[in-house]
């Protein structure tokens, strides 16, 4: 037992005798150590078979007993779908059929199995199944165990209200797994692919074992034949020189394929094509991220080949954190969060701004002077840095402040309503992958360090015309509404590309 509950894969191959393939195994791995996990999945890519896998696990590998046999440490295990069909139907099943194979192979866990749930002569130590909408908020937040498990299938469908009620329960050892096929882009579950509370797995069916090798290696899983149909019936065959990366185009078998948004969902496990509106596709950032790996593995990164440009986006009260981003021309090695406890703390802030700038001898620090940030930007000017720091107002006109004449996009084309467009369009420039030639070298593109947060709030901006021609980003609070916070590392960012000529020191002997 010591052995199984420290490594849940060997339970499942040993005890319930499955046959998981990597990714679903590195899935009950997480499950394992992980409060939050999120999986969304193409079609029959056995999704719901490894979140009963991981139930299972959870439900006899983490009670406890004292020497009498009794149960000290309780474990509850709630399985839930949007309809009562797929909790009868396919959830409980499989859970079925799991218990089942224990006893095939000599282990008989303890419980009697119904037709909707696991019970064992202990109360508190249960598996259920049932719909959603069966229960109310109450019956929810009445759920806690020192062990307690949250499995929830086509999680799209459930409301953020149920989840809202289901999350007062996640203390102690306790666990949310959610399987689903991506098919809204809002939601509890959307967000969970993009937020860092969780961890993340996408199974694409493209990828399963039938596919790669061509015949039936796990049966059950999507067939090779299957992939064939859809390939013909939901993707467009394209020719190299039309391959656009924001597009999810791909290549198998050598041909390039641009995928439906149904063969996205539910092929590929990903969200629908961002809509006209979005500012930046996801799949930029992504790429910029990945380039950012492989940079860094590649080389012992001491000084960047360009002056350091820093976007400060100053937090107010009751924002936890100022955010400092820091971009050596197509490199962004990293942001810095500083954490103010909720309280306005400019002189912090500032001192930490200077300290950046006299450690870079060609920096500009952009700072944000709508509001917080104004108190940041006169100190740093104060201490004698008004030549390197900048306010950055995100309501001023988008004009050369020398001509007067409107800043335009990158073609030329396009002019914005205000600063706040044209910085936020300015991103979206250089990480789209058309305004770079073909060949050019990956040292030269947009590279962003890892994490969630950035690819949450990129996403989440929507842009249009105005009636005069201009470009226009929507307001903040209904992006805020949508996101459930502020869009800081991406304002931080943005203020990196305010237009300003990069910085010569001349005697700046008293400064260092």
């Amino acid at each position: 037992m010591r052995a199984f509950t420290s490594d849940w894969c060997l339970f499942a191959r040993e005890v319930l005798g499955v046959n998981l393939d990597g990714e679903q195994e590195d899935i009950l791995r997480s499950v394992q150590v992980n409060p939050r996990t999120s999986v969304a999945s193409g079609t029959a890519r056995g999704k719901d078979f490894v979140a009963a896998v991981a139930s299972v696990c959870f439900m006899f590998l983490t009670p406890t007993f004292d020497e009498d046999g009794e149960l000290v440490g309780n474990t509850k295990v709630a399985m839930t779908a949007p309809t009562d069909r797929q909790v009868k139907n396919i959830m409980m099943p499989e859970i079925a059929k799991l218990f089942r194979r224990a006893k095939k192979n000599g282990v008989l866990l303890p419980g009697r199995l119904n037709v909707y749930d696991i019970r064992t002569d202990y109360e508190e130590w249960f598996l259920t199944g049932f719909k959603a909408s069966e229960h109310d908020h109450e019956a929810w937040s009445g759920f806690h165990a020192v062990n307690t498990m949250f499995v929830v299938t086509e999680a799209s469908g459930i409301s953020d209200d149920t989840f809202g009620a289901i999350e007062g329960n996640l203390q102690g050892n306790s666990r949310i797994l959610l399987v689903f096929n991506p098919n809204r882009t809002v939601g509890y579950a959307a967000k969970s692919q993009k937020g860092d509370r969780w961890s993340k797995f996408r199974l694409n069916s493209m990828t399963a074992p039938n596919i790669v090798q061509r015949r039936q290696v796990i049966p059950g899983q999507v067939d090779y034949n299957w992939i064939l149909d859809k390939l013909e019936n939901w993707c467009e065959i394209i020719p190299l020189s039309d391959v656009k990366e924001e597009m999810d185009d791909f290549l198998f078998e050598g041909v390039w394929y641009r995928p439906s948004d149904i063969f996205r969902i539910k092929v590929l496990g990903k969200f629908p094509k961002v809509g006209q509106d979005s500012l930046i596709p996801e799949q930029w950032i992504e790429s910029a991220q990945q380039r950012w790996v492989r940079y860094h593995k590649t080389k012992r990164v001491e000084q960047y080949p360009k002056p350091l440009r820093l976007g400060v986006d100053v937090a107010g009260m009751g924002r936890d954190s100022s955010v400092f981003c820091f971009r050596h021309g197509n490199i962004v090695p990293e942001f810095i969060k500083s954490n103010s406890g909720g309280e306005a703390d400019h002189m912090e802030v500032a001192g930490r701004v200077v300290r950046i700038l006299k450690a870079n001898r060609k920096a500009l620090a952009f700072i944000d002077t709508i509001g917080e940030g104004a108190g940041v930007y006169s100190r740093t000017k104060e201490l004698g840095f008004d030549e390197r720091a900048l306010s950055c107002k995100y309501s001023e006109s988008a004009s050369d402040e020398d001509t007067g004449d409107p800043l335009t996009d990158i073609t030329g084309e396009y002019t914005f309503a205000n600063m706040r467009a044209y910085l936020f369009w300015a991103v979206r420039d250089w990480l789209n992958p058309k305004n770079y030639a073909e060949g050019t070298l990956e040292m030269y593109l947009p590279m962003l360090p890892p994490g969630d947060n950035l690819i949450e709030e990129a996403t989440e901006i929507k842009w249009k015309f105005q009636s005069n021609g201009n470009i226009i980003i929507e307001p903040k609070e209904d992006i805020k509404a949508r996101l459930g916070r502020s869009t800081d590392e991406f304002d931080a960012l943005a203020n990196t590309f305010y237009p300003a000529q990069s910085f010569e020191p001349q005697d700046l002997s008293g400064f260092f």
